[in-house]
């Protein structure tokens, strides 16, 4: 069975911003590695979006949320890309995550939340360090509302402390990031493609 995967961009920059993501590059890194695998998959970049704060699915008029919801529950791999500053995963993503807060309220007859059965990557950009961090926050919220973690499924790069030299502007992916990659790739596809033909059975009281 065909797989797809969604990836939400969660940089500070808009689609018309003249500087150029970084997220998006190691994003389109990650979708090109799924491609061997017949995952099709797609990038939005959630500041273009009006997520508006909140802990439902739905905050009412005005919120792109809901659209978004959609396709990251209809994707069988949702990859969440975002930079880091301060220390910390974006505020953006900090956002998408507190906006699943409500699946844990949504689940079905069996107990299962809306993301059972979907794949969760989380992809990280930086020029310092903190990727183990916000990948250990991340990982953990998505597990917390349903998804599954594949096994090295961290795909990150950071730059030197205090650095100018970002991961767009490196004139090649390096080998070990490479790697991740696709080792990242192919775990999430071998993953997902279990769970979609026999996914979580629940639980029944």
């Amino acid at each position: 069975m065909p797989l797809t995967a969604f990836a939400l961009n969660c940089s500070l920059k808009a689609s018309n911003d003249r500087e150029r993501s970084s997220t998006d590059r190691l994003l389109a890194d990650v979708l090109a590695a799924l491609v061997p695998y017949g995952v099709k998959g797609e990038i939005v970049r959630s500041v273009d979006h009006d997520i508006k704060p909140g802990v439902l699915s739905d905050m009412g008029k005005g919120d792109d949320w809901p659209k978004l919801r959609k396709k990251i529950l209809a994707a069988d791999i949702f990859v969440l890309g975002l930079p880091i500053w301060l220390g910390q995963p974006s505020s953006l993503a900090k956002r998408v995550l507190e906006r699943m807060d409500a699946f844990l309220e949504e689940t079905d007859d069996k107990g299962r939340m809306p993301a059972a059965g979907k794949v969760a990557l989380v992809a990280i950009v930086g020029n310092e360090d903190g990727a183990h961090h916000c990948h250990a926050d991340c990982f953990q919220a998505l597990n917390d509302v349903g998804f599954t973690i594949p096994a090295n499924s961290g795909v990150y790069w950071v730059g030197e402390a205090m650095g100018d030299i970002n991961y767009v502007d490196l004139p090649g992916t390096p080998e070990k990031v490479s790697g991740t990659i696709e080792m990242a790739a192919s775990n999430a596809a071998h993953l997902a493609g279990l769970l979609k033909s026999q996914g979580y059975p629940g639980v029944t009281e």
